[in-house]
């Protein structure tokens, strides 16, 4: 187990003040650069990263500095259906928040355009499209945990895995369960899990027993109540823990007064590195290039992380990170998961998922 800090209050005020679309950056973050003049054209942007003020941060962050965006929010699963049932017919000019194993499956579709962004030297390629004809790239790093309540359990009776959930009689009822797989947070927790039980003789290449922790975390597990934070239901005393992505963790302490811990489980924790692509066919592409040449530069991806607690994959930006932040990605241990295997297999498994133990 390891403390998420609460991060430093004024990037936790800034954060709420992004939640009502409030928040300012630094003029670096609202400037595009003058080669690189927007025309003024309408972006449609396709993200499942527009949730905790996101969205309206970067809309006012993109008028300041030119250029005129249309945001549509989805889960990741749902944003990356829906850019692959487009393709022949393109609504969306540009698509970012999603990670590696999303934009493969939308690349394999034929639904990306290959380009190398301004900034491409700035980031580790090797976090993001490691295929030919590179189509997305790397914007900043999740880390998918497990949160509980640290007024409620201290170091010692938390539980130190997901498993403990299920098996341990003191935390069944007591944690929050998905009710749908819709998103990438939800998919890369079963990720995390399935992918200890790997058995190429097993249903859908998982063992017998993994299925069986499937079916024990639905049977165990407080469902997910629509448009309830699971926050809110720690506060309340209803549940004492549930899945957290890392950058949402300080807002929520601070907005629901309540103090979260995070677990670490000996395997490490599924990490997320979102992208950004540009999407085929569109008829804005020149347009749409410079606004990602914008929204991925040093000075934008610095303001961003600032705003929002995030790590940044740009090595510029991850220098004005916020210095929790920072240290926590360069300690926390990631889970060794075959996102391969996870990518082949994931449509498969949330399918039966919904439709055997999902009730």
């Amino acid at each position: 187990m390891r403390k998420f800090q609460t991060l430093m209050a004024a990037a936790v005020a800034a954060t709420l003040l992004a939640g009502c679309g409030a928040g300012t950056a630094t003029p670096a973050a609202s400037e595009a650069p003058s080669s690189t003049s927007p025309s003024g054209e309408t972006l449609v942007v396709y993200t499942n990263s527009n949730g905790e003020g996101r969205g309206d941060w970067l809309t006012a962050e993109a008028t300041k500095a030119g250029f005129k965006i249309e945001i549509v929010g989805a889960g990741g699963a749902d944003a990356t259906n829906k850019l692959i049932a487009e393709k022949n017919n393109p609504i969306a000019d540009v698509a970012f928040g999603l990670n590696n194993m999303y934009f493969a499956q939308i690349k394999a579709a034929g639904a990306l355009e290959p380009f190398d962004p301004a900034w491409a030297g700035d980031v580790d390629t090797a976090v993001g499209d490691t295929g030919d004809g590179k189509s997305y790239w790397p914007l900043v790093k999740q880390a998918i945990l497990l949160g509980y309540n640290a007024d409620k359990f201290s170091g010692d009776t938390a539980p130190k895995d997901w498993t403990d959930l299920w098996t341990k009689d003191e935390f069944k009822s007591r944690y929050e369960r998905v009710t749908g797989l819709g998103t990438a947070t939800a998919q890369l927790v079963f990720a995390g899990i399935l992918s200890r039980y790997k058995d190429d003789s097993g249903d859908l290449g998982i063992s017998d027993e993994g299925w069986k922790q499937v079916e024990q975390y639905f049977k165990n597990g407080s469902p997910a109540v629509a448009k309830t934070d699971l926050f809110a239901r720690i506060a309340s005393g209803e549940v004492d823990m549930g899945q957290m992505p890392s950058s949402i963790i300080a807002d929520r302490e601070k907005t629901f007064k309540v103090n979260a811990e995070t677990v670490v489980p000996s395997v490490g924790v599924p990490l997320a590195v979102e992208q950004i692509a540009l999407v085929k066919g569109t008829d804005k592409k020149a347009e749409a290039v410079k606004f990602i040449d914008w929204f991925g530069s040093a000075d934008v991806q610095a303001a961003f992380a600032k705003q929002f607690n995030s790590m940044p994959v740009n090595k510029v930006a991850a220098e004005q990170a916020n210095p929790d932040v920072v240290e926590f990605f360069a300690t926390v241990k990631q889970q060794d998961i075959d996102w391969e295997f996870v990518q082949e297999n994931m449509g498969a498994w949330v399918e039966k998922i919904e439709l055997e133990y999902m009730q």
